[in-house]
């Protein structure tokens, strides 16, 4: 439905609706049909119904007049010949900023737009850090404008192409939805992650939605008795309440049902009531007339009242098991909480004009949310590296940690001690030394849960460890944390950074049995560094890490499959137990059964031949197996070229630990492997020698070379031992 000049202005808050305030939104819209008259969108209609639509939605938030009349006027600058005198003498100061900033986004956009595919990502990076700097550096309302803006877009999305579909969709679920959810506006949120989800998964979202459809008449009296049953209860127990039913989001349905693994049927909010009441302890008398009126399901209760989540969301949720034994959530909070809960930050101005107090956890969020965006500023690289940042640390999941003194500390989910020390100051992450999460020690790697109370330890001398920035060891989660410790390494001599290096790179090539110059590898990354001493520089200080080296050794493994290799003339390939496996393409040969040759157990990534086996098919051997160079003349034209398919599986590779003996040593180990949720297929000990050194080997069914790098590197971080590689 298209929005009205009339329909805005009767949206406006009673408090502000001045006879001046609404002349000026007038004024806004006739300017704004002057400037882009003639112009017309995508779908034909007149441009000027996009405006229209952004004020309309900025409206319903019941935003203040300046932000409305901006909201019209917002692409008039870059649209027409309007020049910023007029804009400033015809609305002031500061409608003419809001205006400004947001055309300031909009210009690197559409240069996204023209600019080729290979380039395109680049610009549009360079676009989202600078929508991102704005909630740092400039008035935070151009933030709603532009995500008002992007609302519309997406609902006309259906007139773009599916390319562009792609990659609005995307780019909306990454930034804009995570964006409205940490400023609290969940009505936006909701709205941009079901468009988002329209396009980029259609066949999930409509049958989600046909699910959500069906019976939904029968649904909604089933809705309607349990509403009537909640209010008979509160008002025998004297709670005046407001009680109604919950709107249905097909998004988070998805997710939950992702998150949990579980089927539609098993999602409790798909059906759920709502109470709202007068104040905050009566929320809580609310929760003890549910849970006798209704049977509660085990572990399906949060507080966010007396823990809110980082964008301020306040409330009680509890499922349970209805009359009729279906289940619902019910969500219960105050009527100010409601209101915050819909309109987050947007309700500051709204509460601001009538002198209530604003959300102080919000606002603290919001400041938060600045602080990082000024630090990820200065310390990326480049625009591309500044959104991972903000990815990784501001639009993900949250978990809250405390301090000693009972300070919230918010950190994205998997975040560890160093994390929070990092959070907390940079000299406290430098000086870390250990950490106690709820009194007692636990290892920098913990994964800090919601509740937890992190003490550090530091000290007053050193600084930080270079495995903190292994992600193999996984010791900071956030990029904040790991910049921090990059600029302190890049403080230290050149010398110390490429002896690291060297030490990082030859235990990589030992743990995958590799053997490679490290020039060879260098020449890996020729388009980042020019010398091998800026490689091994980059590899000791952080700059690069293990994980790129293994990813790019990987590739380099693939790229050989198609280049020639010399077999010598030797016996035959003895004949050897194979491990049936699937995930392998077979050039030519139609889909012959295939087995992974236990005398080199090929791993995924590297370079592999095949070998017709008489009665059993295609035998994978590594093209380096010493069966396989051995190989006669003869046999050599059993040979056939294969190569790895995309299909996820595990392949089974022989590990050898060394160490000195001690208690608990294996079961440390293993522990390691059953914490990474890898099947352990064998395990055996050897000899102990004179000086108490005790070799281990296994069988680990992994799914590539970087996890088995991972797992190797953790296992030499335990006591006593002295080496964990790939044995081969």
């Amino acid at each position: 439905m298209v929005a009205k000049i009339s329909e805005i202005l009767r949206e406006l808050p009673e408090g502000i609706a001045a006879t001046d305030a609404r002349d000026m939104i007038r004024r806004a819209y006739e300017m704004a049909e002057r400037a882009h008259a003639g112009q017309g969108r995508k779908s034909g209609e007149p441009y000027i119904i996009h405006p229209l639509s952004v004020a309309h939605i900025l409206a319903e938030l019941n935003l203040e007049p300046a932000v409305i009349a901006a909201g019209l006027l917002h692409d008039v600058l870059e649209d027409s010949d309007i020049s910023r005198d007029e804009l400033r003498a015809e609305f002031g100061e500061e409608v003419l900023v809001l205006v400004e900033g947001v055309t300031k986004l909009e210009r690197v956009e559409r240069r996204a737009e023209s600019d080729l595919a290979r380039e395109r990502s680049i610009h549009e990076s360079e676009s989202l850090r600078k929508l991102l700097m704005a909630m740092a550096n400039d008035d935070i309302r151009v933030i709603f404008i532009k995500l008002a803006d992007r609302i519309h877009n997406m609902r006309t999305l259906e007139y773009l192409s599916p390319e562009s579909q792609i990659r609005m969709a995307r780019e909306t679920l990454q930034i804009f939805a995570p964006l409205a959810n940490r400023l609290g506006i969940w009505v936006w949120k909701a709205e941009l992650e079901d468009l988002s989800f329209r396009y980029l998964n259609a066949k999930t979202y409509f049958e989600l939605a046909d699910l959500l459809a069906t019976r939904s008449e029968l649904r909604q009296a089933r809705v309607q008795r349990h509403v009537e049953m909640m209010r008979r209860a509160l008002a025998e127990a004297g709670i005046h309440a407001e009680v109604k039913g919950r709107p249905k989001h097909i998004f988070s349905i998805y997710h939950k049902m992702r998150r949990k693994s579980v089927p539609f049927v098993r999602i409790y909010d798909v059906e759920g009531l709502r109470v709202i009441v007068d104040s905050e302890p009566e929320c809580y008398q609310v929760l003890g007339v549910v849970h006798h009126l209704w049977k509660p399901v085990p572990g399906e209760f949060d507080d966010y009242i007396a823990h809110p989540k980082s964008n301020g969301y306040q409330s009680l949720h509890t499922a349970v098991i209805g009359e009729d034994g279906s289940s619902l959530e019910i969500q219960i909070r105050t009527h100010e909480m409601e209101y915050f809960a819909e309109y987050g930050y947007a309700a500051h101005w709204r509460y601001k004009e009538r002198g209530v107090r604003v959300n102080p956890q919000l606002m603290d969020q919001i400041s938060a949310i600045r602080e990082s965006v000024q630090e990820l500023t200065q310390d990326a690289k480049d625009a591309r590296s500044f959104v991972d940042s903000m990815r990784l640390d501001v639009f993900q999941d949250r978990v809250f940690a405390f301090t000693p003194k009972g300070k919230v500390i918010d950190l994205p989910i998997g975040a560890t001690p160093l994390d929070f020390a990092y959070y907390v100051h940079t000299e406290v992450g430098h000086g870390c030394r250990g950490a106690r999460v709820n009194g007692r020690w636990t290892n920098l790697d913990y994964l800090l849960q919601t509740g937890d109370q992190v003490e550090i330890i530091t000290g007053r001398k050193g600084g930080p460890s270079r495995d903190w920035l292994n992600e193999e060891l996984g010791f900071v989660k956030t990029n904040r944390a790991r910049q921090k410790i990059r600029h302190w390494f890049r403080r230290q001599g050149r010398e110390k950074n490429i002896a690291r290096g060297q030490e990082m790179l030859e235990k990589i090539l030992k743990r995958l049995s590799l053997s490679m110059e490290f020039t060879e590898v260098a020449k890996l990354f020729r388009r980042r560094f020019n010398t091998l001493e800026e490689f091994l520089a980059a590899l000791g200080m952080g700059d690069l890490s293990s994980d790129a080296v293994v990813n790019r050794l990987e590739q380099r493994v693939r790229e050989l499959e198609d280049e020639e290799d010399v077999w010598p003339e030797e016996e035959t390939i003895p004949p050897a137990p194979e491990i049936e496996t699937t995930g392998i393409n077979i050039r030519g040969t139609g889909g012959l059964l295939t087995h992974l040759a236990q005398c080199c157990n090929p791993l995924p990534g590297e370079d592999i031949i095949g070998y017709i086996t008489r009665g059993r098919g295609v035998t994978i051997h590594r093209r380096d197996c010493s069966n396989v160079l051995n190989m006669p003349q003869i046999d050599q034209d059993r040979l056939i070229e294969v190569t790895w398919g995309a299909e996820e599986r595990t392949f089974a590779v022989q590990v050898m630990v060394t160490a000195y003996d001690r208690s608990s040593l294996v079961h440390d180990i293993t522990g390691i492997v059953a914490d990474r949720e890898i099947n352990m297929a064998s395990l055996s000990t050897g000899k102990r020698d004179r000086y108490n050194i005790l070799p281990i080997y296994m069988t680990l069914e992994i799914p590539d070379l970087k996890t088995l790098t991972r797992i190797l590197a953790k296992i030499e971080q335990l006591p006593n031992v002295i080496e964990a590689k790939r044995n081969v």
